[in-house]
């Protein structure tokens, strides 16, 4: 059977990416805490981070809407100013895939793959591997 844990690290071996993250719906004063997180070497942890608040970022969103968010180059992706201190403060954000999970058409689940220093372009073998592990997510919670 599968685990939460193990659906993030196996995306983050499928996309060789810096960091791949669990964000959960969870009662609290923080939106979407951190739950799981898999980490290529050198990568910072954001399990503990609490200081960006995800209600304010344009990416959160689109997610709402039910839609993934592909970002090949996040520099040039929003011209936000809070979506570029949170790039700073996860270490470096240049490159990411963001992906929904919704139940009842509200957002439950947020799966993140990171890539932290120079922007990468995603090819649609790592896409659709971050959408499988977000279905898997919906059927695991």
């Amino acid at each position: 059977m599968s685990t939460l844990a193990a659906v993030v690290e196996r995306l983050l071996a499928r996309t060789k990416a810096s960091r791949v993250t669990l964000r959960q719906e969870l009662p609290g004063d923080y939106a979407f805490p951190v739950t799981h997180e898999a980490l290529a070497p050198g990568a910072a942890s954001l399990m503990d981070e609490r200081t960006v608040d995800l209600r304010t970022q344009p990416v959160v969103g689109e997610l709402a809407r039910g839609r993934q968010v592909v970002q090949d180059d996040c520099a040039a992706a929003y011209d936000d100013e809070a979506f570029h201190q949170m790039r700073q403060t996860y270490g470096g954000l240049a490159a990411q895939i963001v992906t929904p999970v919704l139940r009842d058409e509200r957002l439950v689940a947020i799966v993140s793959v990171h890539q932290l220093g120079e922007p990468r372009v995603w090819s649609r073998e790592e896409i659709a591997a971050a959408t499988l592990a977000a279905e898997e997510v919906e059927r695991l919670l």
